[in-house]
C-alpha cells in the first residue's frame, strides 16, 4: 500500500504531461497545417502586396503612412479603393463610406466563422478576427467545414492569417523601396485582379456566394457612370445585401452538414 501511495502522485504528473504534449501537438499541426495552406497564395499576394505600396506613394501618401495602413486597415481591397479614391479627390465622406461598403464582407465572414469559433475567449475571437482577410476566410473555412473538427481547428486559422499578415507587411515594404526601380513591362498591377479571382473562384460553391458575386458584378458594370467612383459603394452594398438576403431565404436542408462516419 505504502509503494502505491509512494508511485501514483508520479504516475498522475506523467499522465498530465501527456496530455499536456498532446495538446500542444495537436495546436501545433493546425497551426502549420494553417501555414502550409497559405502558402499557394502567396503568388497572388506578394505582387498585390507590392502594387500596393507602389500605388500608395504615388497617391500622395507617405512612406509611414502606406506601410502602416498595411498594419492598420490590412485589407487588400479596402487599401486599393483608398489610395485610388485619395489620389482622385474623392469627397472624405464618399471615401469613408466606401470603404466601409467594401469591407462589409467581412461581417459575412464574422457571421460564417463565428459557428465554429464562438466557444473561443474574447480575446481569440479578436485576434482571429483582425486577421480574418478573404484568403485566410477562404482557406480556414474550407478546413473548418470540410474536414473532422478538432479543439485546436482556430490553430489553423491562427498560422495562415500571421501568414498572410507578416507577407503583406513585407511585400508592401518591397514596394515602397523598390516601386521606382521596378520596370513597367512587368505588370505587377494585374495582381490585383488575379488575386481575387483566385480567392473567388473556388468559394462559388455556395448559392448565396454566387448571388453576391453575380449582383455585384452586374451593378458594377451597370453604374460606372457615377462620379467619384461611387459605382464601388452601390456594387458593394448590393452584394452584401443579396448574399445576407439569399442566407436568409435558404432551405434548411440546403445547409445540412455530413456528419463524419
Amino acid at each position: 500500500m505504502k509503494i502505491k501511495l509512494k508511485y501514483q502522485p508520479r504516475v498522475l504528473k506523467n499522465t498530465i504531461m501527456l496530455i499536456n504534449s498532446s495538446q500542444n501537438s495537436s495546436a501545433i499541426r493546425e497551426f502549420l497545417t494553417g501555414i502550409k495552406d497559405g502558402i499557394p497564395l502567396q503568388i497572388g499576394v506578394i505582387p498585390f502586396g507590392i502594387v500596393f505600396g507602389i500605388i500608395g506613394v504615388d497617391a500622395g501618401l507617405t512612406s509611414l503612412q502606406t506601410f502602416f495602413m498595411s498594419s492598420i486597415l490590412f485589407g487588400g481591397a479596402s487599401q486599393i479603393i483608398f489610395t485610388q479614391l485619395f489620389s482622385t479627390g474623392t469627397p472624405f465622406a464618399i471615401l469613408v463610406s466606401t470603404v466601409s461598403a467594401v469591407n462589409l464582407r467581412h461581417l459575412l465572414y464574422g457571421m460564417v466563422m463565428s459557428e465554429y469559433l464562438r466557444h473561443l475567449p474574447l480575446g481569440w475571437r479578436i485576434s482571429l478576427g483582425y486577421l480574418l482577410t478573404d484568403e485566410a476566410f477562404a482557406m480556414s473555412h474550407l478546413r473548418f467545414s470540410k474536414q473532422p473538427f478538432s479543439e485546436y481547428q482556430h490553430y489553423h486559422l491562427l498560422g495562415g492569417g500571421l501568414l498572410l499578415w507578416f507577407s503583406w507587411q513585407f511585400s508592401t515594404a518591397i514596394g515602397i523601396l523598390a516601386g521606382p526601380t521596378i520596370p513597367d513591362s512587368f505588370q505587377l498591377e494585374f495582381a490585383v485582379p488575379l488575386t481575387f479571382i483566385a480567392v473567388i473562384i473556388p468559394s462559388l460553391t455556395q448559392f448565396p456566394y454566387i448571388i453576391a458575386a453575380i449582383c455585384a458584378g452586374l451593378t458594377a458594370l451597370i453604374f460606372q457612370f457615377l462620379p467619384f467612383n461611387l459605382w464601388l459603394l452601390v456594387a458593394a452594398f448590393c452584394g452584401v445585401g443579396s448574399a445576407m438576403i439569399s442566407t436568409y431565404f435558404m432551405k434548411p436542408e440546403n445547409s445540412q452538414k455530413q456528419e463524419p462516419q
